[in-house]
């Protein structure tokens, strides 16, 4: 999944491309989730790939435990909640962002 596919892009005067930033839904919580403390090594990325089998979809996790940051890494001992439905992740981020 390309989450830019759908995000507009502009030029400014002087030809600059840019796109307007994306916007990450709110993922309610299920008793399926998984919850799992993260360690030093751990990535946003490699756990997306460990239970999404891609690793584009680290946001899903990433925005779920509110991760603010410029980075993939999450703190050492936090725990961190795994959505079990990326599906339904996929789907509001989509209807949020096709619709600006």
């Amino acid at each position: 999944m390309n989450r830019y596919k759908k995000i507009d892009r502009y030029r400014t005067k002087d030809g600059k491309r840019y796109r307007t930033n994306a916007i990450y839904p709110n993922i309610p919580e299920t008793e399926n989730d998984i919850y799992v403390i993260a360690g030093a090594a751990d990535r946003y990325d490699k756990l997306a790939f460990q239970y999404y089998g891609d690793s584009k979809l680290w946001w899903i996790i990433a925005s779920s435990n509110n991760h603010q940051k410029a980075s993939l890494y999450p703190e050492p001992g936090q725990q961190l909640r795994i959505p079990a439905n990326k599906a339904l992740a996929l789907e509001l981020y989509e209807s949020i962002n096709s619709s600006r």
